[in-house]
Formats: C-alpha cells, structure tokens, sequence
C-alpha cells in the first residue's frame, strides 16, 4: 500500500507540469554517453516518448561525432580539429552524412517507433530545413586573429520551421541530423548543439535540453560546492567572457543564449548519464542540471 501511495504523490507532483507544458514544443539536444549506453539510450527514448503521450511537442536533435571519427578511422583518414572543429573535405563530409542520416538518425527513430512514438527522421537537406554557409575557424595567434577555411564545416542561416511544424502538428517526432545544405546543394556538417538552438529559437520553442556528460554549469569546476542551478542570460555572457565557463561547455552555453535570444522560454544543460534526466528535468519541482533563462 505504501508503494502505491507513492507512486500516486509522485503522479500528483507531476500534473502542475504537465498542465503547464501540454502543447508545447521541447528541443532535445540528444549526445554524448547516452547516445552509447544501451540502458541510457532506452531512458532516453522512453522520456521522450512519455512526453508525447502527456501531450507536449518533442523534436529531437542528434550528433555523432565519435561515430564519425570511428568509421573515418576505418577508411585511414585521420582525424584533424581547428579551435575544436573538425577538418571536414569532401570526403569527410560525405562519411559524416553517411554516419549521420544513415545510421544514427535510422537507429534513433527505429528506437522511439519501437516504444511507440511517430517518428521522422530529418536531415538538413529534406524540404530546405536547415540552409546553412561555411563557418570559417577562428585562430588566435602571434596576438592576432586569423579565419582558417576548415572545408565544409557549415554554420545555419536559417530554419524551415514549416515542415517541422507540419510533421508536429501531425503528431509526429521530427528527428534531426546536423547536416545543413548550402545555396549549391552543397552538404555542410554542423555542430548539432547549434543547430538544437537554432531549432528551438526558430520554433520557440518552450524548452530547450541539453544532454550532456556533466551535471551542469559550475563557477568553478574544481569545486563541486560551486554548482549553479540556475542562471540568467547576461550572467551566462559575463561567465564565458571571463573564461569561467571554457571548454566543451562553451559551444552548449552560447547555444542556450541564441535559443533564448531566439524566442525560448527556457534552456537546460543537464546530466544525461542519469536516467531519466529528462523526466527529472522538466516534472519535477527541484529539476536536475542547470537552467539559463531570460
């Protein structure tokens, strides 16, 4: 009897979130080590899939870059990174789609059909959705500044929200590879926490989720009494120009700014690695992880 009324005071806590959010579009950034665990990637899908049947409007975005690095391995070409972006010719480029669209995207909707969803998988290339040009690196050297060509490493310009829009309002999952199309039919590999941030700032989305391998934003990383639960926008700026925030957590943190800038309601950085973060994150009154709002 006990458990029940648990699991009952549980449902209860939850029904304040799900009145609020029903309707409403959540982007879900999906990486790092719960795109590898199996037990991890089923907590995923199966978040996901609750929030579509509590009636809220769930896009999914995925990376894949180890896979990429992985089979370009397997055809002797070496990996090489600029200021954190990946060297990408034509050849790479092509591999990195192949592993994208091909594989991960294919595997992610078969996942979420499998318990239940409608899911579509997307990639920048279908309907126009992402229209993207090439990002140039950034290289600080001798005291000075230079733009590096990295190959076709691309950055969005803009967002089709109407086919997404359309596939939502059917009552299906869009499912998004980071691959965006240039004015040429040109591919351009893109770095799927911007293209997420893109996504939900064009959509307006409600929320925007970030999984990740940490559990969020820290003054000092070193310290782990220093953890943020929630930070403004202009705080988050003032951090990452003070070096505060570096790193990794640097491209996750400017994604949350575009996407408020954009028109989102809110912005989390959460922990992927535990289960059912997601749930955690957006029914629950403590949450997990860290939020960047307005």
């Amino acid at each position: 009897m006990k458990n029940s009324l648990e699991t009952a005071a549980v449902l209860i806590e939850t029904l304040p979130y799900m009145q609020d959010f029903y309707g409403k579009t959540v982007v879900i950034k999906y990486g790092g080590n719960a795109m590898i665990n199996s037990e991890l990637k089923n907590s995923v899908i199966q978040d996901i899939t609750l929030l579509k049947y509590v009636g809220m409007r769930p896009i999914v975005v995925h990376g894949g870059g180890p896979e990429i690095t992985s089979v370009l391995n397997k055809f002797g070409k070496k990996t090489e990174f600029i200021s954190g972006l990946r060297v990408t010719d034509e050849e790479t480029v092509s591999i990195a789609e192949m592993v994208l669209v091909g594989k991960i995207n294919t595997e992610i909707v078969n996942l979420l059909n499998r318990h239940g969803s409608k899911a579509v998988g997307l990639s920048g290339k279908d309907a126009n959705l992402i229209l993207a040009k090439k990002h140039f690196a950034e290289v600080h050297e001798n005291g000075g500044i230079s733009m590096v060509d990295i190959g076709f490493v691309g950055e969005v310009e803009s967002i089709n929200t109407n086919i997404l829009n359309t596939l939502i309002d059917s009552g299906y999952i869009p499912v998004i590879a980071p691959i965006g199309v240039g004015k040429n039919g040109e591919s351009y590999n893109i770095n799927a926490d911007y293209v997420a941030g893109e996504v939900a700032g064009a959509l307006g989305a409600e929320k925007l989720i970030m999984l990740t391998d940490v559990e969020g934003i820290y003054r000092d990383y070193q310290d782990k009494g220093s953890f943020i639960s929630s930070l403004s926008l202009e705080e988050a700026q003032q951090m990452i120009a003070q070096g505060s925030i570096g790193g990794g957590m640097i491209p996750k943190v400017e994604t949350c700014i575009k996407a408020l800038q954009g028109g989102t309601g809110k912005t989390h950085i959460i922990d992927g690695r535990q289960p059912h973060s997601i749930l955690l994150e957006i029914f629950t009154s403590q949450g997990i992880g860290t939020q960047v709002v307005k």
